[in-house]
């Protein structure tokens, strides 16, 4: 069995601490690992074999970053260009192991799910195998205990099929109700909520898809052709994968097969979707609130406060989410967490950076934080990994002054290479051709202060870079 971990998703209700370049998936929002290294982690059984990872290219660096921290392993990175729903996601993945030769089942997950009893999922799987070995496709359904309003769900038929003991056909599929019929589907017992998880073999999911949707089937076959291959990464061609369309496995196939049927799966699951589901799913003190982070609370019942650096002190307050970044605050009710996605549109049409980037900016050879910004000038807290190095640059419109904090710097500034050490500083020019590397065994810590008439990071003309990355991104990249 082969698992198939879908990472591309942006998780806009969790903002401000999830952001367009570092989502949800890449935060530890449930535990010590983040929520793309715990779903790695729970496939750790005999049998599974790694992951296929399917993710946006953007966050390329953070995936290996990540997979590295624990050792975890994959056999393929496929990288999207941009977003295109699961459905094209999923039949890129199936068509390159079929190319491969190999025809085998395929777990589908997100990999920003909560799955707290690995015994019961192991115990679904085994269930879900058998009938995805009779060339069933498998939706792994949650019994519907609550009204969930912010969950799809699925409708099982109730008379008995050819199907294996404990597996259901699907008899509809239910769009997000209302309060009212969110009710009458609990009190039913015929509902469940839809995971998002899939099991199918490779060739019966193409069979469909093909059937089905056509459109996608015939343009990612083309995208994959066109991809570009650089050992267990490939990255799908974005002028192809642009004319795709962008559906998920419901709607493209799930919906109209009549081989799509139903598992129970009573794990503990919780797809985290939205600061209530993150109340849900945390432990709670005597007045129902949660906490993280410098946080006083007084008189405050089942509150969510999420502090990040500074003192967050909440009095009187029942049912409400504060979440606190160095750029941003967001309060709610906890009854309204599920509109935190329409007010990231409304930042996004506002053009507001906050909707993307995290003060600190994570790149492949480390990160760099905005302390501060004025009219001319923005100063940079920039660590640098050991053995790792900025790209070979130049800026037309700003000058830099490095000072070392801790650490060894080694400095190209046009024809010159020199060491600094803590303490230490120097002055890039305008224009002047610049590289800055960590060549010690412990982490560069630099404070950068740019001074110039335009501080873009399009400023940025990148003449070589260790990473692989084009001069196209440049104007969406910094350093």
């Amino acid at each position: 069995m082969i698992p198939v971990i879908l990472s591309g998703g942006s998780g806009s209700r969790l903002w401000p601490l999830s952001r367009k370049q570092y989502p949800k998936q890449f935060l530890a929002l449930t535990g010590e690992q983040t929520m793309f290294q715990q779903t790695i982690q729970r496939l750790d059984f005999e049998g599974m074999q790694p992951a296929v990872l399917v993710a946006n290219a953007e966050h390329r660096f953070i995936v290996l970053e990540q997979l590295e921290q624990l050792q975890l392993k994959s056999q393929l990175l496929l990288l999207e260009p941009f977003g295109r729903n699961t459905a094209p996601a999923v039949a890129i993945a199936a068509m390159q192991l079929i190319a491969e030769g190999r025809d085998e089942l395929m777990l589908v997950m997100p990999a920003d799910h909560v799955l707290e009893d690995q015994r019961a999922f192991q115990q679904a799987l085994a269930l879900a195998t058998v009938a995805a070995e009779k060339g069933e496709m498998v939706l792994f359904g949650v019994p519907a205990l609550k009204p969930e309003t912010g969950y799809g769900y699925i409708r099982a038929e109730t008379e008995r099929s050819e199907l294996p003991e404990g597996v259901s056909r699907v008899a509809q599929f239910v769009e997000k109700p209302d309060a009212e019929r969110a009710q009458q589907y609990v009190e039913s017992g015929d509902y469940f909520w839809n995971s998002g998880m899939f099991l199918f073999r490779a060739s019966r999911f193409l069979e469909e898809l093909k059937k089905h949707d056509v459109d996608i089937y015939d343009t990612c076959l083309l995208a994959l052709e066109r991809s570009k291959r650089d050992g267990s990464q490939i990255s799908i061609d974005p002028a192809t994968f642009e004319c795709c369309p962008d559906n998920s496995i419901d709607y493209a196939v799930m919906e109209k097969t009549d081989r799509a049927c139903v598992v129970p799966l009573s794990a503990g699951w919780n797809d985290v979707g939205s600061w209530s589901s993150i109340w849900e799913v945390h432990d709670k003190d005597e007045a129902g609130n949660v906490t993280k982070g410098d946080v006083v609370v007084h008189d405050s019942h089942n509150c969510l406060v999420h502090g990040n650096g500074k003192l967050v002190s909440v009095i009187g307050l029942e049912n409400i989410v504060v979440v606190e970044t160095k750029d941003a605050m967001m309060i709610a009710h906890r009854d309204r967490v599920q509109d935190v996605k329409k007010l990231v549109n409304e930042l996004d049409e506002q053009g507001r950076s906050e909707t993307k980037n995290h003060c600190e900016v994570y790149r492949p050879w480390g990160s760099y934080d905005s302390v501060d910004m004025g009219g001319r000038f923005q100063v940079k807290h920039i660590t640098v990994k050991p053995g790792a190095q900025l790209s070979l640059q130049m800026h037309h419109h700003r000058a830099e002054h490095w000072i070392v904090v801790s650490g060894t710097a080694e400095v190209t500034c046009n024809d010159k290479v020199f060491l600094l050490t803590e303490n230490q500083s120097t002055y890039i020019p305008m224009t002047a051709v610049h590289r800055l590397t960590n060549p010690g065994k412990i982490p560069l810590e630099i404070i950068e202060v740019q001074s110039g008439s335009y501080l873009g990071e399009d400023d940025i003309e990148r003449l070589e870079d260790v990473y692989g990355r084009t001069p196209a991104a440049t104007a969406r990249a910094a350093s």
